[in-house]
């Protein structure tokens, strides 16, 4: 037994389970492992393939990456520790690396899955609205205005993304860690952040430079990988004024109070309004991971989110009925979408564990389930 412990809607999966009447879960146990030991080498050569691919393919530069980095921020983890006694190598620190050595092939799968994502969200036709407006904007201002427009729409991305239960599918591999350093920020499945496309198409059709665009995201991913480095700098008198480690520790705490808060990217602010801030004055985020179980290695970790997808041919051999899935799963998400925006403050978004364990499932799941 774990004790008792937040719901969250992935949580189903799991046996065995005891939902209390405010929706805790007690004794919950982590899911055998199932694979024998001819499915463990597979997982492994498949995670070697992709590691040697991807440096490969890209002269080296994840590697260098890893040590340059390795050599910048372990010194100040090593100097100023949050958790003292945390060791560089710490347990499944492989399972990050992995992810920071072959995020060449990765990434080019997250590109195209969220190039798919900006086209179909329409997002370019409000761009295209403003791009009057846009071009009356100084050009001194521009990137200024860019960032803050950026922030804005990445907030509610990633709110969804913990608060929709289909997007927590992808997004909680990143937050499985329960160790934050120099390394976990590597951790991410490739079609986590595919929301995020929209932002950057919208800044394109608005007339924003598109070098602006590209040097937001390299800010964004620069800064994450600082954000979750194990060092104790507390940075007050920045809290409410830009993203500090503190702010996005507390962002990957398992504790309850903390959950489902700090989604700012880079200005706090909006957490500010939309009252999801959270950053306590006498106490310090200790206790990282989920509940959900989340397999170890990569390769499990990439396959885990789309467990029960079934057969991606389903589409091909039932074209209008994927055509009618595809309609009602969007319109879901829409709604889920809109009860995330419009929740009372204070108020957690999953307040009916069946409804939410419904939500996380795969168009085909549910069409069969109905």
């Amino acid at each position: 037994m774990i004790g008792e412990k937040k719901l969250h809607p992935l949580m189903l999966d799991l046996s065995p389970v005891s939902i209390t009447t405010n929706n805790l879960i007690q004794g919950l146990e982590p899911m055998p492992e199932t694979r024998g030991w001819k499915g463990r080498w597979i997982a492994r050569l498949i995670a070697l393939a992709l590691v040697g691919f991807g440096l490969y393919t890209s002269s080296y530069e994840p590697l260098f990456t890893v040590i340059i980095l390795f050599i910048i921020i372990v010194p100040f983890e090593k100097l100023f520790p949050r958790h003292k006694g945390q060791k560089v190598m710490r347990s499944k620190i492989s399972t990050d690396v992995s992810y920071a050595l072959a995020s060449p092939v990765l990434n080019l799968i997250g590109a195209i899955a969220a190039g798919v994502v900006a086209i179909i969200s329409l997002a370019w036709i409000p761009g295209l609205l403003v791009r009057p407006l846009v071009a009356m904007i100084p050009s001194i201002a521009a990137p200024v205005v860019a960032l803050v427009l950026f922030d804005f729409v990445v907030y509610w991305a990633h709110r969804w993304y913990h608060e929709v239960p289909f997007l927590w599918r992808f997004h909680a591999i990143h937050h499985s860690t329960e160790h934050l350093d120099w390394a976990s920020g590597f951790r991410a499945h490739p079609f986590d952040g595919t929301l995020i496309a929209p932002a950057f198409i919208f800044l394109i059709a608005a007339g924003f430079d598109p070098a602006t665009a590209g040097i937001i995201a390299v800010v964004q991913i620069l800064s994450g990988l600082f954000l979750h480095a194990n060092v104790k700098w507390r940075l007050r008198p920045l809290h409410k004024i830009i993203i500090t480690p503190e702010f996005h520790h507390w962002h990957h705490t398992n504790e309850p109070e903390a959950i489902w808060s700090n989604y700012s990217v880079f200005l706090p602010i909006w957490d500010l309004i939309f009252g999801t801030y959270y950053m306590p004055k006498n106490r310090r985020p200790e206790v990282y991971g989920v509940d959900e179980y989340i397999p170890d290695g990569i390769t499990e970790q990439l396959l885990h989110p789309l467990r029960g997808m079934g057969n991606p041919l389903w589409v091909l051999r039932h074209p209008l009925k994927a055509i009618v899935v595809g309609f009602r799963s969007a319109k879901s998400l829409v709604k889920q979408m809109w009860q995330s925006a419009t929740r009372p403050r204070g108020h957690t978004p999953f307040n009916n564990p069946e409804e939410s364990y419904q939500a996380s499932l795969f168009p085909t799941q549910a069409a069969k389930i109905k």
